[in-house]
């Protein structure tokens, strides 16, 4: 899903930069995007992967902004072995951080 929502982030770059799209289309694109979002939130917080007191909204703003960094990086990218390692990027950021593991 991060590939697939990098892509949109690229094409789609004027609309998903906008809260509140005017254009239909791109309101239904945001929405889509907004919608897989909260599900992949919702399923990480239900399987552990997020703590149970994780503010949701603040985790997608964080996964917007760390997709939003990994387009600008691999803006021209179209090999799908980069991709994924972008995607894989933002998902391991989001959920282990860019600081060392605290000590026990």
């Amino acid at each position: 899903m991060t590939a697939n929502v990098r892509q949109v982030k690229i094409g789609w770059s004027f609309a998903m930069s906008r809260s509140a799209p005017s254009d239909p289309e791109a309101a239904r694109v945001h929405a889509d995007v907004l919608a897989q979002c909260d599900r992949l939130s919702r399923r990480a917080q239900e399987a552990g992967l997020l703590s149970a007191d994780t503010d949701l909204e603040w985790a997608r703003r964080v996964y917007y902004a760390l997709i939003h960094e990994a387009a600008e990086e691999g803006r021209g990218a179209v090999d799908i072995g980069a991709v994924d390692q972008l995607a894989a990027r933002v998902v391991d950021t989001l959920l282990h951080g860019v600081g060392a593991p605290a000590q026990a």
